[in-house]
């Protein structure tokens, strides 16, 4: 298995792994611009990419990943919530969907809160051994900090959701599980972000404050401290939904 991790633009982080051996590999959160980037990685790697993943409809940045997914003809995914919404083609992806990419193994986390379409992806090396390996946790689940919850409007609806989504889906994974986040300091879509750009579930369990609250007292704590809204946040969104200017 290969994995490469890119920091971009908005302190956005995004994903290029897979399988060397079978020639199957997966783009993660391509910022606009980027595509190249990972044209370049494919061809390095000598594999083919063979899905393009958004965990969500990005609010802070333009989406490159339906431009190289049409390069390239190939998948553009995001998650099937987005039917009627978004108006470009895409493939719907589904919670506990299991996607084949050679050795590697990625299951479909469907995490709503930040916003009502974010996915996690669990990744299995299988070479290794048939546990997870790690999760991207797209704007879910920050190191040292959870995504805000504000962005779709209804905060205080969508905070409880995200409670449940962290504490029904990924806190109940394996503690050595690796998590790589979409953002890393610097980024408004969440408070108190670390620079750090991967920890493990066990560390967040420990050290991460959001994370030992109480349901009420995490609504409380993610919704009364919600950074600025993204400059241009309304002309990025309609652009990543397919929606004229």
């Amino acid at each position: 298995m290969f994995f490469r991790q890119l920091a971009t633009r908005e302190a956005s982080l995004s994903y290029f792994f897979g399988c060397a051996g079978i020639g199957k590999s997966v783009a993660v959160d391509v910022v606009a611009g980027d595509e190249d980037w990972f044209e370049h990685e494919a061809r390095q790697a000598g594999v083919p990419i063979s899905y393009v993943i958004d965990t969500h409809v990005h609010a802070d940045h333009y989406s490159g990943g339906r431009t190289l997914a049409a390069r390239l003809g190939i998948p553009y995914c995001l998650h099937e919530s987005n039917r009627g919404a978004v108006h470009h083609a895409f493939e719907p992806l589904q919670d506990g969907q299991t996607l084949d990419v050679g050795n590697v193994r990625v299951q479909v986390l469907h995490t709503p809160g930040h916003t009502p379409d974010s996915i996690c992806l669990l990744v299995t090396d299988k070479r290794r051994g048939e546990a997870p390996w790690f999760v991207i946790t797209g704007d879910t689940l920050f190191v040292g900090a959870v995504g805000r919850p504000d962005l779709s409007g209804k905060e205080t609806e969508m905070a409880g959701i995200l409670y449940d989504s962290l504490h029904d889906k990924l806190l109940k994974l394996p503690d050595e599980l690796e998590i790589y986040p979409g953002h890393q300091a610097g980024s408004v879509c969440g408070a108190g972000l670390s620079g750090k750009p991967c920890s493990t579930l066990g560390f967040e369990k420990r050290w991460n404050p959001a994370l030992s609250l109480t349901r009420a007292d995490f609504i409380a704590q993610v919704t009364g401290v919600i950074p600025p809204r993204p400059a241009q946040m309304e002309a990025m969104v309609r652009a990543n939904l397919g929606l004229p200017e």
